[in-house]
Parts: structure tokens; sequence; C-alpha cells
């Protein structure tokens, strides 16, 4: 019977041992598990933006568990559709979810504006990697920077082109009413009288308005050499399409990258024709060879568009910045990321005093010609 009892309890210190073993394992694990959160607009009139982007965040989380990166990388992905409610509804959850570290976010300027006091208070780092208006790190917010140009840097250099081509002297301006689209209307205004150009009818209107008839017939009367559109995508192609129902559609259309999107030739159909962006042009690298050709290689259903490359810059540089400061302090992290002198894809980057990416920009500009948009 004594030995009966000897063998149970060394059986049982042997069990107990191996539980605590496993335990102590799968603690390790999980100390060394993060997440890293991404919200983009993932349904609506501008998910192909918000697509493209989540696939170039995937991959650089997917390159750096196959590298050997000090934490396995877990990816939580959510979509903002585009809304500011929906947006700070989809921050809340990740700043809730303690094992989140940092997160990058937002194509729409009004949803990031919403948004970064929510990442502010819990001081979670958060990069922008796609909204462009200038208030968003004017703002100074410790934990925010951006990876992308502001919309001053589109603007500037489209109202110089057209004025310096010399065809169109006068335009018309219709935008929406958010702060993006004031935003485009003050500065794409500014830099083209700048230029010697004349902006001979400015309005706006909310997103979500279908008919911009009336607006259109009002600029029509002005006498416009072109029209520019300072919104995003669904309703630039509304009023394209009405530009041609009321006799309009010979004159050009101008807008930045917000309207550079597949979706706007859908909805407008033939009346895309003589669309023109500008949009920052991709410094050529091998990195960024690299990265297009690690992006084809992953079969994505959506094409990398013109954001998928800064969400992965984003995600290359949260990962950087835990690399070397780990993941206790998030103030270090915003710290170390501030201070950051990044060699990725986009080349040589670092911030400035509020957070914003530091780069020479140089637009491309595209037309719509045959159903697509091609390079001019």
């Amino acid at each position: 019977m004594q030995n009966r009892r000897t063998v149970f309890i060394r059986v049982s210190s042997m069990l107990a041992g191996a539980v605590l073993a496993v335990s102590l394992g799968v603690a390790q694990a999980r100390a060394d598990q993060i997440k890293l959160g991404f919200i983009g607009p993932l349904s609506g009139g501008n998910a192909q933006q918000g697509l493209g982007a989540r696939n170039g965040f995937l991959l650089a989380i997917d390159q750096a568990n196959e590298s050997g990166y000090p934490h396995q990388v877990e990816a939580v992905v959510l979509d903002d559709a585009s809304d500011p409610a929906v947006g700070v509804s989809a921050a809340q959850k990740l700043i809730n979810d303690p094992a989140v570290v940092a997160a990058t976010g937002h194509w729409n300027s009004p949803v990031a504006l919403a948004t970064m006091p929510i990442f502010n208070r819990a001081q979670m780092p958060f990069i922008v990697w796609g909204a462009v208006s200038p208030k968003i790190t004017d703002q100074n917010m410790p934990n925010v920077t951006r990876v992308t140009p502001t919309l001053v840097n589109e603007n500037k250099p489209l109202a110089d082109a057209i004025a310096k081509e010399g065809k169109v002297k006068k335009i018309a301006i219709i935008s929406d009413t958010t702060d993006y689209g004031a935003a485009n209307t003050k500065w794409f205004g500014d830099f083209f009288k700048a230029a010697g150009g004349e902006i001979v009818f400015s309005d706006a209107a909310a997103v979500g308005t279908t008919d911009f008839r009336a607006m259109l017939t009002t600029a029509k009367a002005a006498s416009p050499d072109a029209v520019y559109f300072g919104g995003v995508v669904t309703e630039a192609a509304l009023v394209r399409s009405q530009m041609a129902d009321l006799g309009m559609g010979s004159l050009p259309m101008y807008g930045i990258s917000g309207i550079y999107d597949p979706k706007f030739i859908e909805i407008a159909g033939k009346a895309a024709e003589g669309t023109i962006v500008g949009i920052p042009a991709d410094q050529n690298n091998p990195k960024l060879d690299a990265f297009y050709k690690a992006y084809e290689a992953k079969k994505y259903a959506e094409p990398a568009g013109s954001y998928a490359k800064y969400a992965y810059e984003a995600a290359q540089i949260l990962l950087e910045a835990i690399k070397e400061k780990g993941i206790e302090d998030k103030e270090a992290l915003s710290k170390a990321i501030r201070e950051m002198h990044h060699d990725g894809i986009l080349g040589n980057i670092s911030f400035d005093e509020n957070g914003q990416i530091e780069m020479n920009v140089v637009i491309d500009t595209y037309a719509v010609k045959d159903g697509k948009w091609v390079k001019q």
C-alpha cells in the first residue's frame, strides 16, 4: 500500500511538472504574440482603396512572421466603411484589446480625424496610411504619424501643370463638404490662382449627394474651361456623368488621388473619358520593385492600387519600432517612430516635428482613355 502511494505521489509530481512546463510554454508563446491593427474602407464605394491597402499591410505581417521576427504577429483588420462613426467603433475595439500594440488606418480624412483622439488617449502608436488632410498632422498628436504626402503636395504640382500647359485658364470647382473637400477647394484654388489661372465657380455638396445638376448648371453659366472635383470616387463619378448629361462632357475634369480608382470608371461609364488625375509618382527603387513582385505572388483578389505600398510601409515602420523598443512602453514606441529614419519601399524617409512624412513628391498624371486609367 505504501509503495502504491509513493508511486502515485511520484506520478502526480511528474504530471504537475509537465502541466507547469506546458503552462509556462503557453505563457511564453502568448508573451511572444502581439497584434497590429489595420482600419480602412473594406466595404462601400471606396472599398477598392481599402482592400488594396489591407493586402499591403497583411503582406508586411506575413513577411515578418516568415523571417524570424521576435514576435508572432497577428493582424486585426477592421472596416471603417468610410464612416467616422464606424471608424470610431473600430478604433475602440483595437484599444480595448490589450494584445494590440499599435495600428495603422484610414483612407478618408474625416474618419482619421475622428479616431485620432481615441488612439491618442490610449497612447497607442498610430500611422495614417491614406488620409491626406493637412489637419491630421497639424494637430501634432505625439502618437500620430503619416506615411502619405498631403493633399497640398498633390494639388500644387497638378495646378501648376494645368496652368503651365496653357489650355485651361478658367476652372469651376465642385467638392464635398468634408474637411478633405474643403481643403482641396482651398489648396487647389490657391495654387491655380497663384499660377495665373482663374476660379470662376466654387460650390460643395454633402457626401451621399446624387444629383449635382443644379450646381453644374450654375457652373456651366460661368463658362469654365474645365471642372476640378475635390471629393472622392462615387460623387466624382456622378458629377462626371451629369456633366455629360448637361453638355459639359467635352470639358476635362481634374482631381487628385481621391478619385483615382477603377470604380470611378465603372460608375461614370463612357462619360469618364477625359478625366485627369494627378497622383504621387512611384519612386523607383529595388525595394519597391520587390514589394510589387511579392504582392503579385500572393495573388490577392484586388490590385495594389495607389495605397498598398503606404499601408505596407506603415506596417514595416511599426514592426521596426517594436523590434527596437519592445512592447511595454507605447509612448517610447511613438517617440521612436517620430524620430525614425527608415529606408523602405518609399525610399529614405523621416518625419517632421508634426509627424508628417518628409519626402520629395513628384506627380504622375493619368487620364481615362478607352475605359482605363492611362498614364500620360
